[in-house]
C-alpha cells in the first residue's frame, strides 16, 4: 500500500472542519490537520492576500480520485487547491494504523 497526502486550502474553519468530517466519515481519509495560513496569490489577473485553513488529509493514494472528488463536490471555491503528494515511504505502524482506518465494507 502507498500513503498520499491530499492538500486543499478553505476560507473558513468551519468549512474545513466540514471537508475533514466528510473525509473521515467517508472513511477516504485517516487523519487530517487544519492549519490557519496566510495566502498569497493571482485570481483573474489580481493579486489577493486572504486568511485561509490548509488541510492535508492522509489517504492511500488509490483513493485520492474518491477523495479528490468529495473535495471538488463539496467545496465552496470556483477552483479548489487539490494537490497530491505521494510519501517516499511511510512508517509500517502507521501504514497499517492508516490501512485499517480506511477499509471500507463490501456492501
Amino acid at each position: 500500500m502507498s500513503v498520499s497526502i491530499l492538500v486543499t486550502t478553505t476560507d473558513s474553519q468551519e468549512a474545513a472542519r466540514a471537508l475533514a468530517r466528510a473525509a473521515l466519515g467517508a472513511r477516504l481519509a485517516a487523519c487530517v490537520q487544519i492549519f490557519p495560513i496566510a495566502s498569497h496569490y493571482v485570481w483573474k489577473g489580481e493579486m489577493v492576500e486572504s486568511s485561509e485553513f490548509r488541510l492535508e488529509m492522509k489517504h492511500r493514494t488509490q483513493d485520492y480520485e474518491a477523495l479528490a472528488a468529495l473535495v471538488r463536490r463539496l467545496h465552496s471555491y470556483e477552483t479548489p487547491e487539490i494537490l497530491r503528494i505521494d510519501a517516499a515511504a511511510a512508517d509500517p505502524g502507521y501504514e497499517a494504523w492508516l490501512s485499517a482506518e480506511t477499509q471500507r465494507g463490501t456492501g
